[in-house]
C-alpha cells in the first residue's frame, strides 16, 4: 500500500510538511509506504472548465506540479492533503491544484481512503476543511472519497 502526502503550503519543509511527515512516519512504522509532494511556491494555473482533461484524461496545461501529483496520484491507494490557513481558509494554489486533479484524474482517485489536515494558529480549521477540495469533492458521485479523519495540528519551533 502506498499513500501520497500533499503538502499544499508554499513553504519548503514548513509546518504542513512537518505534520505529513509525522504521518508518514507512522505509517511507515506500520508497514505502508509514502510520498510526499510539496507545492512549493511556483504559480499554479487555475482549472478554466474547458473539459479537455476528458478527451484528454489529463489537464491541457502541462505544468510540472500538476505532472507529478497525477502521476502519484494513480498509484497511490490513499491519499493526505494537508494546508496551513490563509486568511480563514487553504492555499489558493492548492486549491487550483486540486481542482484540476479532481476533475481529470478523478478516476484514479475514486473510493480511495481520503484526509485531511489544517495547519493553523488560531481559527480558521472548520473552513479549511470545507474548502480545502478532498472534502467538498466527495459530493460527487464519481469521486467518492472515503472521508478517514480531519485534524488541526500545532506544532511550534
Amino acid at each position: 500500500m502506498k499513500v501520497l502526502l500533499l503538502s499544499g503550503s508554499p513553504r519548503k519543509e514548513g509546518n504542513s510538511y512537518i505534520a505529513l511527515k509525522e504521518i508518514g512516519d507512522e505509517l511507515q512504522r506500520n508497514g505502508v509506504d509514502y510520498k510526499i509532494i510539496e507545492l512549493g511556491n511556483k504559480p499554479v494555473r487555475g482549472c478554466i472548465a474547458c473539459y479537455k482533461c476528458i478527451e484528454l484524461g489529463r489537464c491541457v496545461f502541462e505544468d510540472d506540479i500538476y505532472n507529478k501529483v497525477f502521476e502519484a496520484a494513480k498509484e497511490c491507494d490513499a491519499l493526505v492533503v494537508a494546508s496551513p490557513v490563509y486568511f480563514g481558509g487553504p492555499n489558493g494554489s492548492l486549491c487550483a491544484l486540486l481542482d484540476r486533479l479532481f476533475m481529470s484524474a478523478g478516476k484514479h482517485l475514486q473510493y480511495k481512503p481520503a484526509a485531511s489536515v489544517a495547519i493553523c494558529r488560531r481559527g480558521g480549521a472548520s473552513a479549511t476543511f470545507d474548502s480545502e477540495q478532498v472534502l467538498p469533492y466527495d459530493k460527487y458521485a464519481s469521486y467518492r472519497f472515503t472521508i478517514l479523519e480531519q485534524c488541526s495540528w500545532t506544532y511550534t519551533r
